[in-house]
Formats: C-alpha cells, sequence, structure tokens
C-alpha cells in the first residue's frame, strides 16, 4: 500500500488552489473595505461533538493570506472535542482573517467530518475489527481523505489500482474465478491478492490457492459467519456491502478481520465550525 505523505509542500499547493478559486480574479471585494490596519483577535470554535482534523491545512490557509497573522492551536490532529471547544486562536489584521476564513473552515469541517464518521465505526467495531476506507474518495483528494480515515483510527485500504490485486465481481465476471486467481498468483510480484466472493460456492472453488485475502461482499450475517469459519486459519479476511452504523457491530461480531466502508469518504457530514471576532 503506498504511504500517506502530508509534506509541507502538498498542504501548500493544495490550499493554494484552493485559494485562488475564492479570490480569482480581484480578491475579496468586501473585505478589502475593511482597515487594513487593525488587528483583531478570532476564535474557531466546534459547534458539535467531533473529531478534529486538518488543522496544517487551516494554519496554512491563514498563512498564505498573511504571514504576520498569528496562529495559535488548542486541540492537536485526531482529538475529541465537544461542542464549544475551542480549536484555534488567530490574531492579525482584520481583512486578512476574513479573506482566508472560508477556505479554512471548508478544510476543517470536511477533513474532521471523515475523521468524525470513521471513529463512530471504529468504536462500534470494537478493537478486534479494523475499519477500512476505500477508493470511493473525491478525485484529487484521496490522499486528504485517506489521511482523515487515519486521524479517526481507521485503516487504509489500496490506495489505488497498482498497491494489490483485487479480483473483484465484474472481473469475474470477464473470466473464470480460479483461473484468474491462478494468474494473479502468478504476477504478484510482492503485490497482495484479495478475492471478492458474494456467495460460499464460490468461495469454495478457490479455498487452497496462495492469497492473501478473502473479501466477502453483501452476505448475509449467517453466510458470512459461515465463511469466515471456513477460511480463518488460511487468509485475512474482508466485509463490505452497505454496512452502516446499525449493521457494522454484527458483522464485526462474525469474526472478520476488516470491514471496507466506502460512506466514511463519499458521504461524511461536514463538522460544523464558526470562527467568532
Amino acid at each position: 500500500m503506498s504511504k500517506i505523505k502530508l509534506s509541507e509542500t502538498f498542504i501548500k499547493d493544495r490550499v493554494k488552489l484552493a485559494l485562488t478559486e475564492d479570490l480569482y480574479p480581484y480578491g475579496d471585494i468586501t473585505s478589502n473595505l475593511l482597515n487594513n490596519n487593525k488587528i483583531i483577535e478570532a476564535k474557531i470554535i466546534s459547534n458539535q461533538k467531533a473529531v478534529v482534523a486538518g488543522l496544517l491545512f487551516v494554519k496554512q490557509s491563514f498563512k498564505q493570506v498573511d504571514k504576520k497573522i498569528k496562529f495559535k492551536l488548542k486541540k492537536k490532529d485526531g482529538s475529541s472535542v465537544k461542542k464549544n471547544s475551542v480549536i484555534a486562536v488567530i490574531k492579525g489584521k482584520a481583512n486578512s482573517i476574513m479573506i482566508a476564513e472560508r477556505v479554512a473552515l471548508n478544510f476543517l469541517s470536511h477533513i474532521s467530518g471523515i475523521a468524525t464518521k470513521t471513529n463512530q465505526f471504529v468504536k462500534l467495531a470494537g478493537k478486534k475489527c479494523k475499519i477500512c476506507c476505500t477508493r470511493k474518495t473525491l478525485p484529487n483528494y484521496r490522499v486528504i481523505q485517506k489521511y482523515a480515515v487515519k486521524l479517526g483510527g481507521g485503516t487504509n485500504h489500496r490506495f489505488n489500482l497498482s498497491d494489490e490485486f483485487l479480483i473483484k465481481d465484474n472481473h469475474i465476471a470477464s473470466y473464470d474465478l480460479k483461473e484468474l486467481v491462478s494468474l494473479a498468483i502468478k504476477n504478484k510480484k510482492g503485490k497482495k491478492i484479495t478475492v471478492e466472493v458474494d456467495n460460499l460456492k464460490q468461495l469454495k472453488k478457490i479455498i487452497g490457492l496462495k492469497f492473501n485475502t478473502i473479501l466477502f461482499d453483501n452476505m448475509s450475517i449467517k453466510n458470512l459467519r459461515a465463511g469466515v469459519k471456513l477460511v480463518k486459519k488460511y487468509y485475512e479476511t474482508e466485509a463490505s456491502g452497505n454496512i452502516n452504523l446499525k449493521t457494522v457491530k454484527s458483522v464485526a461480531m462474525t469474526g472478520v478481520d476488516r470491514i471496507s466502508i466506502g460512506s466514511i469518504t463519499h458521504s461524511a457530514p461536514a463538522i460544523d465550525f464558526k470562527l467568532e471576532i
């Protein structure tokens, strides 16, 4: 699996793109009406219980607008906060703070949203079962969203199509299952191999072949439990398929090693933060 590296350059580039989107072509024509010399203090406050994530993007948003802004963190990335918690204190020119406000809060709200939802799943699944993200991410924002998953206590699945073999239903529909798995084994070159099955009949066809993970997709709790029992000694096990906060605990109790959930990245609700002067 590719390692996520949020370098300073990466963060600067992403923030620069966001600020350009917000300020092109004439800047913040409203905030520019303010007195440039007035120094104010503002606080970023959480309006709800959450896992805070993305603070490096927040800090960079203010710094790119005005290097003289003083930014003091009150919480750390990955920390749990209550409603009305102060996340950071910013001191600087009023118009500079106002220009950076929305970009900073957008990063914070989105990244914290993913971390918070991930953490909800992690707590319900328990310590023995990992919660994994998928490739169901915003184009060009995968590295940020997977970073958020880690801050929420989750585990990163493969980063892209080159990371490992994942033989899914549509591959199987186009080729013989056992032969396809055998081809992957011959060509693995150090890559892990995961094979998706949606019934026990498919599973029994490939038991004994040397690969890494069985992915049980959209299977009933009864069949999932039976499948895990059959292969637990030989393969890592994973479950997927529209698993939500109401069902994740029962899925985890079947004994699967990990559960992959697309919703923690593709539809995590944004966390409500405010900047208060």
